[in-house]
């Protein structure tokens, strides 16, 4: 006979939440962490060896938690949301982290009616899932406590069963508390990923409860699964557990290509069990950077003839292997890691997860030749794993940006003591299954790398990464020299320098048994369309007031220009890559204007200098809002050096870019031409005349004609690549601006209220040519049901708060990102307007299939 209801059901449980800023009148101490914290150890036991003491305290209460509580009054809203990003820009407020109020207490609070259940599925469990939440989350029930977790970067599920009432209403609260000074960059604050209602029978696969096992071979492959089942009933049950393999296609197609053994399985109530079998596919198809193929196991879990639970796992077949000398593979075959570094904000979008902004981040990333992300420094939103398992790109899973020892007074060293062994069993539970992530990195820069403390802890933690997955290895981003040949190297498996290029031959020669990497390399700094002259190859040099020169030989004192570690690496092939930090810019972490007014590059001119001097007497902190450190600037706009990344990484890409603008008032002045181009020979023209020819050189990256004198006109460059031709590009002087042209990245979306349309605002003259050297007040208007939901322009000082529909150009763009309305059948028209400028419009209109 069938079940009544569906074996399991998932079910997203993101809509029409309340919200308050602000705490429960009656909360004093009783709801810190310190009071609560033997109450919530018990939460994370599953993931722990040696389960928490119990303890026989009464749990607290709260007003706000309290289903008679009156929340009429609160703000209605969906999840996933981020408080902070919402607020204003304040330089007075605490630390380097974007300036936004991030930190403080809130709460959430959802009603709903949980449907009967029929007599014949009256045990069936009812979990909630939080996929993040930052942070110390505190979880009430109809007024009960039901648990939580304080890690903010956590996915975590909590069992609600006993706490609800089927067919009544029912009142779930949850209580964040995000310290000050928890966070070296900015961490949003609130629900800030996806939420989740799950019904399942009391027999059921455990929580992140599979792990597959995949090997190839030259013609088959074997593909081993563990599956954890739970009896959370009353009885003992006996039960036959089947698994089948399909491959998925295109458009969500699949085809069966195989199946376990069937297993007889009897659990006592309260136990639990994992079962192991194996299987041989012919003809697997592999998952690889170029052919991201997925499979599915599809397990369910039999009683009789009935099916009462489903669990489905998706996963890629594919080896892996880091080899000290010839760097990593996959497949056998040899995958040069052209990575980057990035951190979890979606710029004006702040930390609430958007499936879509994540996507577009990283197709951007792979036009440029991008294969592969390091998650600094926290375990990502599952989606976004999601995403490289069906794009291809490589993942670094990392942990944490310390242990024991903090960084900040209120981030995870806090926790580390209490949560540690939870934390990181958790995460590798929860993504070890999918193909794209290809290391585990245990900790970024960890302040007891120099320390024999360092070597314990390092050790410990790749011993639980090894319990839990003996498919990968364990990393961590060293950034002290001493730590590569103290002992700290041998507590992982794969060793990673972070800013050390000069390091690679000295390390592979002491450590000829491990691979190696560039796990934080770069850190050029720079502002997307911004240049000082005269240029300056000096390092420490480049800042104009509070921007940076695109000229891209500007880095903080710890760091090196992109050329250094592309020659490093090229010189020892040894290296497996490079994690770029960063890709995208992010919110925080200023440098080089910190908020202890020191400038770790030197202003440009003495008048820029006496001028930032000026500006810093009136404030109480460095006024920029996000880092200048990315390829990519806020907005998703490519800086110059987007194209020298291009070109090194796409060799076959036939490519040229010319840098700076070509709108100045600088006649008769010198003014140098770079090019970056995958060719090896170019030929610079201005104004039709050949200003010579530039032909590349070892370990040069960069082509450069030093001498040009500006005059107003066209540059354009012909490039040849072993004698023929290449490429070729030009860049003109932009006359007045006349008008605004409006672009979306796509305008046909989903009316599901997550969707996004990018639209781009560029300020042209009358032929086209957008005018990057004078800034212009743009003001947007909406017609329809949809709104723009955010603005920017990527400009690391512009302080107007991102969901203004006023936003100033910088370099001639700016960014609108649109939202239609849940349930919208008409289209959106977004209309752009600035003063003396015709408008621009476009219309963005639902689709049927979704994004």
């Amino acid at each position: 006979s069938a079940s009544i209801q569906p074996p399991r059901t998932r079910t997203l449980f993101t809509a029409d939440w309340r919200f308050h800023l602000g705490d429960s009148p009656d909360a004093g101490e009783s709801l810190s962490y310190e009071a609560l914290r033997p109450l919530l150890l018990p939460v994370g036991d599953a993931f722990r060896n040696e389960a928490s003491p119990r303890v026989t305290a009464t749990p607290p209460t709260a007003q706000f938690a309290d289903p008679a509580f009156d929340d009429s009054a609160w703000r209605s809203l969906d999840l996933p949301h981020d408080w902070g990003v919402e607020g204003d820009f304040d330089l007075d407020l605490p630390g380097g982290t974007g300036k936004l109020p991030w930190h403080g207490i809130g709460w959430y609070r959802k009603t709903f009616t949980l449907p009967e259940q029929a007599p014949h599925d009256h045990s069936r469990r009812q979990i909630l899932e939080i996929d993040g939440a930052m942070s110390y989350s505190t979880v009430w029930v109809n007024g009960a406590l039901a648990g939580g977790w304080p890690f903010g970067y956590a996915s975590y599920q909590l069992d609600l069963t006993d706490h609800l009432r089927p067919g009544e209403s029912n009142t779930i609260a949850i209580r964040l508390d995000n310290p000050p000074d928890s966070s070296r960059w900015y961490p949003g604050g609130g629900i800030y990923r996806n939420v989740w209602l799950t019904s399942l029978a009391p027999l059921h696969v455990a929580q992140w409860g599979t792990a597959v096992r995949t090997a190839n071979a030259d013609a088959t492959s074997a593909v081993g699964i563990d599956v954890t089942i739970v009896n959370d009933g009353e009885a003992d049950v006996t039960a036959t557990v089947t698994t089948r393999l399909l491959a998925l296609g295109e458009n969500n197609e699949s085809r069966d290509v195989g199946a376990l053994p069937p297993a007889d399985i009897t659990l006592a109530p309260g136990a639990s069990s994992t079962l192991t079998a194996e299987t041989s596919l012919d003809q697997p198809l592999r998952w690889s950077p170029e052919t991201p193929h997925l499979h599915v196991a599809v397990t369910t879990i039999s009683v009789g003839n009935e099916i009462v639970d489903g669990y489905e796992t998706v996963f890629g077949i594919r080896d892996l292997a880091f080899h000290p000398e010839r760097g990593f593979h996959v497949n056998g075959e040899r995958v040069q890691l052209r990575g980057v570094c990035m951190h979890h904000d979606l710029g004006a979008l702040g930390t609430a997860y958007k499936v879509r902004a994540a996507q577009r981040q990283l197709e951007i990333l792979v036009e440029m030749g991008v294969n592969a992300v390091r998650t600094s420094h926290n375990p990502p939103a599952p989606e976004l794993l999601a995403l490289c398992d069906q794009m291809g790109l490589l993942v670094i899973d990392e942990f944490s940006d310390c242990w024991r020892q903090t960084k900040t007074p209120n981030d995870y060293g806090r926790l580390f003591d209490d949560w540690s062994e939870a934390d990181l069993r958790a995460l590798v539970r929860r993504d070890r299954n999918h193909p794209s992530v290809i290391l585990w990195s245990i900790g970024n820069e960890i302040p007891e790398q120099s320390h024999p403390e360092g070597i314990e802890i390092g050790r410990r933690l790749s011993a639980i990464v090894d319990l839990e997955d003996t498919t990968r290895q364990t990393t961590v981003a060293v950034n002290a020299v001493e730590a590569g040949y103290n002992g700290f190297e041998a507590a992982m498996d794969v060793f990673g320098y972070n800013y050390k290029p000069h390091q690679y031959p000295i390390f592979r020669e002491a450590h000829p048994q491990q691979a190696l990497y560039g796990s934080e390399t770069s850190s050029t700094v720079s502002t997307r369309g911004v240049y000082a002259f005269p240029v300056s190859t000096e390092q420490s040099e480049g800042a104009i007031g509070y921007q940076v020169s695109s000229y891209n030989f500007s880095a903080p004192p710890w760091a090196t220009i992109p050329d250094t570690e592309f020659q490093a690496i090229d010189e020892l092939p040894a290296v497996a890559g490079e994690f770029v930090w960063t890709g995208f810019d992010y919110l925080g972490e200023p440098t080089p204007f910190n908020d202890d007014h020191t400038n770790v590059l030197n202003f440009h001119t003495d008048a820029e200098r006496q001028r930032a001097a000026a500006e810093l007497a009136e404030l109480s902190s460095a006024p920029s809002r996000s880092s200048y450190f990315g390829i990519v600037d806020l907005a998703g706009f490519p800086k110059d050096r987007y194209y020298l990344y291009q070109a090194h990484w796409r060799p076959d890409l036939p490519m040229a870019h010319i840098l700076p603008h070509w709108t100045w008032d600088r006649a008769g002045q010198i003014t140098p031409v770079h090019v970056y181009t995958s060719g090896d020979e170019a030929e610079l023209f201005l104004n039709g005349r050949s200003l010579g020819v530039r032909t590349r050189g070892a370990h040069e990256y960069r082509l450069r004609w030093d001498d040009v004198v500006y005059e107003p006109g066209t540059l354009e460059v012909r490039v040849l690549k072993e004698g023929k031709p290449w490429a070729t590009t030009s860049i003109t002087t932009a006359e007045l601006a006349s008008r605004i042209e409006v672009a979306a990245d796509r305008q046909e979306i989903a009316a599901d209220g997550a969707d996004l349309a990018f639209v781009t605002l560029s300020v042209v003259d009358e032929a086209g040519v957008v005018v990057p050297n004078i800034e212009h007040e743009l003001t947007f208007e909406v017609a329809g049901p949809g709104s723009v939901i955010a603005t920017d322009n990527g400009d690391p000082t512009d302080h107007t708060n991102f969901s203004s529909l006023q936003r100033r150009t910088l370099g001639g763009l700016a960014l609108a990102i649109v939202r239609l309305d849940r349930g919208a059948s008409e289209p959106v028209t977004v209309t752009v307007r600035s003063e003396g400028l015709t408008a621009g419009s476009v219309e963005i209109r639902p689709s049927d299939g979704g994004a």
